[in-house]
């Protein structure tokens, strides 16, 4: 179902970051004063876990991240920013999914927490960009959202008006289904998202 599914996501992008030089680590976000991102370690699961019930108390996504996190390198690319303590004070997950049947590779954003302390400083910011690099350097050539169109337009999202969700969205939630084209020279978004395991819970698209 999932056309880059045997891709080894987390592996490419380890190995890409060995090869540049970057040590897991992202130098722009650090040169910014924003705390350093890198992958997530199978022991920054309770960190990441107290972080959402810190910063979205309203919302269960306690079953989404376990998945995500047995979901393995080969199709999620999970970040986070550690503050000087090493405690973690962002994180943000991104899921490879299939998209079509013209061959495009993309990934899923979500879901994405800052503490409530760090809020508003660019660390959701940094942690996206961050995520961008990566996907782009591995080889995905689009990245799509469902968040808040006003953020995430910012940061280069427009309407993904031709990929259709894995469920139908609520009317409100209709211009908050977004996509970021990281390779130009891929087919366009268009066709349906097929999603993992993780993913596939309507209440996840359905709130």
């Amino acid at each position: 179902m999932l056309a880059a599914r045997d891709v080894a996501l987390g592996d490419v992008v380890a190995e890409l970051d060995r090869r540049s030089g970057r040590s897991g680590l992202d130098e722009k976000a650090a040169r910014a004063a924003v705390p350093p991102i890198g992958p997530a370690a199978p022991d920054d699961r309770d960190g990441i876990a107290a972080l959402y019930a810190e910063a979205l108390p309203d919302e269960d996504l306690g079953a989404l991240l376990e998945d995500l996190h047995g979901f393995g390198s080969g199709g999620v690319l999970e970040l986070v920013a550690r503050d000087t303590a090493g405690r973690v004070a962002g994180h943000c997950g991104f899921t490879l999914c299939g998209l079509g049947t013209r061959g495009a590779t993309a990934a899923l954003l979500g879901p994405l927490a800052v503490t409530p302390d760090r809020q508003r400083a660019g660390i959701g910011r940094a942690l996206v960009q961050a995520g961008l690099e990566r996907l782009g350097r591995a080889g995905v050539a689009h990245l799509l959202v469902l968040g808040d169109p006003a953020y995430y337009g910012r940061l280069g999202f427009a309407p993904a008006t031709a990929v259709a969700p894995p469920y139908a969205l609520p009317g409100d939630l209709a211009d908050a289904w977004q996509v970021r084209t990281l390779d130009p020279a891929a087919p366009p978004p268009e066709g349906a998202l097929a999603v993992p395991a993780p993913w596939r819970r309507a209440v996840l698209w359905q709130p």
